[in-house]
């Protein structure tokens, strides 16, 4: 029996099916299968990354010098990172511009996790308000991944300045403006800024020499080149033991556990002072878009490092506290120190051109 040829569409029936909510669906889907495929391949490729990682020698840049607190904690980390990443980390110190060289250069890098950068609260929170042309957004260039360290700087002089607590030092500044120098361990730096703040609620002037790190800064204060600095205690306090410096406070709200004796400068007297706290903290980041589960896998080994007993140790002997923590709490910190310094900064004057 003959079979009958089916009939042709009428124009309205054709346009019917070719509208209807099925073919529109299934021919959205088909000009999405390449970037959905591509999608998928990316993802493949991502996870078996972060799942191999590390396969190399990552690079860890301290944006400060060699024998710095920064330096100190690198070090301090750099076996106990080698035996949980299965690699060598290899420290590279670049302390230049501020610590914004080396930072920038993180920010610049490949987003895999093999390069990755120490740096502090000047090139990540005091930077965005010191430099009119800053190469990088922090929090937008860089992926935080944990907090190092977190203490209190403190306020040290020359150990022939006639001076021993911050009232004294306050009235020295008060009576003869522009007489003294203070050192600090780079421009912009919480070394840096502390003693701007200082100057600013005080009204007093003192003039800022700015040095690559804290050996040379200190080095300056001993001499007598500079007559005050303000910098974390890991190489103050063995200069103040030999009767080189001489410690006048600490810039936490409440006294450091390690320096028990030392007043803080909120206890100066000075009402301007009242209720005075600058921080200095550190951290680890690597450039934006890394990948989430290499982030995660950074993060674990450098909380395991930092909290481990012989790392803990060394770092309270400098004078450091070990922090860690979440990629989270390290971005939340930058934030809010960026929040908090900015008119400080602004009201201080500071600029770096």
């Amino acid at each position: 029996m003959p079979t009958r040829s089916p009939l042709p569409l009428t124009k309205s029936k054709h346009e019917k099916i070719m509208h209807s909510p099925h073919t529109r669906l299934r021919r959205q889907l088909l000009c999405l299968l390449p970037a959905l495929m591509s999608l998928g391949a990316g993802l493949c490729h991502s996870s078996a990354h972060a799942q191999s990682f590390p396969s190399k020698q990552i690079r860890w840049i301290v944006v400060a010098p060699a024998g710095s607190s920064l330096d100190v904690i690198a070090r301090a980390m750099q076996d106990k990172l080698k035996d949980n990443l299965g690699q060598t980390v290899v420290i590279e110190n670049k302390p230049q511009a501020g610590g914004t060289l080396g930072t920038n250069e993180v920010a610049k890098s490949a987003p895999d996790g093999y390069t990755w950068v120490m740096s502090y609260n000047g090139p990540l929170s005091f930077a965005p308000y010191l430099y009119p042309k800053l190469p990088y957004q922090p929090l937008k260039d860089l992926q935080p991944v944990m907090t190092t360290t977190s203490q209190p700087n403190v306020i040290a002089v020359n150990a022939q300045l006639p001076v021993s607590t911050m009232r004294e030092a306050i009235a020295l500044l008060k009576n003869s403006p522009g007489k003294y120098n203070f050192a600090s361990v780079g421009n912009g730096s919480s070394s840096h800024l502390t003693m701007e703040y200082i100057k600013a609620v005080t009204n007093t002037y003192a003039v800022h020499i700015p040095f690559n790190g804290s050996p040379p800064a200190v080095m300056a204060t001993m001499s007598g080149e500079t007559q005050f600095m303000a910098s974390v205690p890991t190489v103050i306090a063995p200069q103040v033991k030999q009767g080189r410096l001489k410690y006048l406070a600490v810039t936490s709200a409440h006294r450091y556990p390690l320096l028990p004796d030392v007043p803080t400068v909120a206890e100066s007297g000075v009402p301007e002072l009242k209720g005075f706290e600058a921080l200095a903290w550190n951290g680890v980041l690597v450039a934006a878009g890394t990948p989430r589960e290499v982030v995660d896998r950074i993060n674990s080994a450098l909380n395991a490092a930092i909290h481990d007993a012989a790392v803990k140790e060394r770092l309270k002997a400098a004078g450091l506290e070990p922090v860690g923590g979440t990629p989270e709490q390290f971005a939340k910190l930058i934030h809010d120190e960026s929040v908090k310094w900015a008119p400080i900064i602004k009201r201080s004057g500071a600029r770096i051109d």
